[in-house]
């Protein structure tokens, strides 16, 4: 029954590798859907402007026909002709040139533009039946006729030679955008919240999916951690009953033994959880006091002589450092160079080659290096071996045991020390640590 959590997360973390790619798909697609929508429709509110101010202008024009016929009709005094004859009489003799002056249909054109909302500037030009100018505004070029918006002034049933009026207006792109602005504003505003909610969304799935992952990685690797010295306390309670071995004292020592070295192993492992637990709460309370580094790192080498010949490995000390004294916590600084020299064992293809180096940098600061011949790391596992239960990939190496808190605790305390940790890396040519921490200060 203790296996069913980490089989459903197991179970939980493939079913997220399959929906993962497929949810991120679908928002990319969502997002890029609402982006191609949002600019079509921006796209397509110019085109509505642009649309309207045309028509905006062609009523213009039809206004101003109208206008010009009834002041016409006005000056000339047809409007005591009867309606037909009135009709009649602006087929036979409309045009403007003997009525109005350039001003007069400057001020007419005008008006009507201020009834339609346009406020732009405007040239004008009425040419003859020979395409002749007879009226025009004085900034008003010939090339302008192109390009300008035309009606003709006579009535369509006219006998008398035609009359055309062009308008030029000069569209300005900018004053449409500038109308539309806080629309424009408001797309790009809820456009840029979509795609901002689309990154968070995305980044929260890769942080879940990392987490699943570690969580899945730290059960299985606490399940194997613990198994073993279970395994091993549990077969020898039987053989402490077994009736042979009850009356054999030496036995009874050697089982009791295995027992207690078997509980320690498992202590310090829950131990190392609890640890990481307090780290993450800052609830470690460091004891300072002045520590000479090489006398921790002689202790520390010296407790792992045996694991490092029984692998038939070396472990080289350089201790140049010439003030190697830190104010440190003995306990959390011995557990430092712990930590790094068990690390260069533990990823190490072949025989281990360790090397250990202090020296004093310029400003004083103590270097420790600990440098092994190891696997290597890659440049992504080198930017994530600090995290916890964050754990390389060993490639052929089955034998690598742990709960991947080791380099994040050390890290931690480094830390804690006003210190820093960095690692040098490639793959297949070892790894080298580095801690750099701040002299002690000198005691009279």
């Amino acid at each position: 029954m203790c296996y069913v959590p980490a089989l459903r997360l197991k179970y939980f973390c493939l079913r997220m590798k399959k929906i993962f790619p497929l949810i991120v798909v679908l928002i990319t697609l969502s997002v890029v859907g609402i982006l191609f929508i949002q600019m079509s429709w921006i796209n397509n509110a110019l085109k509505l402007k642009h649309e309207e101010f045309q028509r905006s202008v062609d009523n213009t024009l039809i206004q101003t026909r109208a206008v010009l016929h009834s002041k016409f009709i006005s000056k000339t005094g047809a409007q005591l002709f009867k309606e037909e004859d009135v009709q009649f009489y602006l087929q036979n003799n409309f045009r403007v040139d003997n009525v109005f002056t350039s001003e007069e249909i400057h001020e007419i054109i005008e008006k009507q533009l201020k009834q339609n909302n346009i406020k732009q500037p405007f040239e004008f030009c009425i040419t003859n039946y020979f395409e002749f100018s007879i009226l025009q505004s004085p900034a008003f070029r010939v090339e302008y006729i192109t390009t300008s918006k035309s009606i003709k002034l006579n009535p369509e049933d006219a006998v008398r030679a035609r009359e055309t009026l062009f308008l030029s207006i000069h569209e300005d792109k900018n004053a449409v955008i500038k109308e539309m602005l806080w629309m424009i504003i408001a797309s790009v505003v809820f456009t840029t919240i979509i795609i901002l909610a689309f990154f968070v969304t995305v980044r929260t799935l890769f942080n879940q999916k990392k987490l699943s992952e570690i969580k899945s990685d730290f059960i299985n690797n606490m399940t194997h951690e613990l198994k073993t010295p279970l395994a091993t306390i549990s077969l020898a309670i039987d053989a402490l009953t077994n009736e042979k071995v009850i009356h054999d004292t030496d036995k009874i020592k050697l089982y009791s033994g295995m027992i207690k070295e078997e509980n320690k192993r498992m202590n310090k492992q829950v131990e190392k959880i609890l640890q990481a637990a307090r780290l993450e709460k800052e609830e470690i309370k460091l004891n300072i006091q002045q520590l000479d580094t090489h006398q921790i790192i002689n202790k520390v080498a010296d407790n792992l002589a045996l694991q490092i010949q029984e692998k038939n490995g070396t472990l080289t000390l350089k201790l140049g450092a010439t003030n190697p004294t830190i104010d440190a916590d003995e306990v959390h600084f011995s557990n430092i160079i712990f930590n790094l020299l068990d690390n260069a064992m533990k990823y190490s293809k072949d025989a281990p080659r360790i090397e250990v180096q202090t020296l004093n940098t310029g400003n004083g600061m103590l270097s420790i290096k600990v440098k092994d011949n190891g696997i290597g790391m890659d440049k992504e596992t080198q930017s994530r071996v600090f995290e916890k239960f964050y754990r390389a990939h060993t490639g052929n190496i089955h034998n690598v045991k742990g709960f991947g808190l080791g380099l994040s605790y050390v890290k931690a305390i480094v830390e804690a020390h006003d210190g820093k940790i960095k690692v040098e890396s490639s793959l297949g040519k070892g790894s080298t640590f580095t801690v750099i921490l701040p002299p002690g200060e000198v005691k009279a």
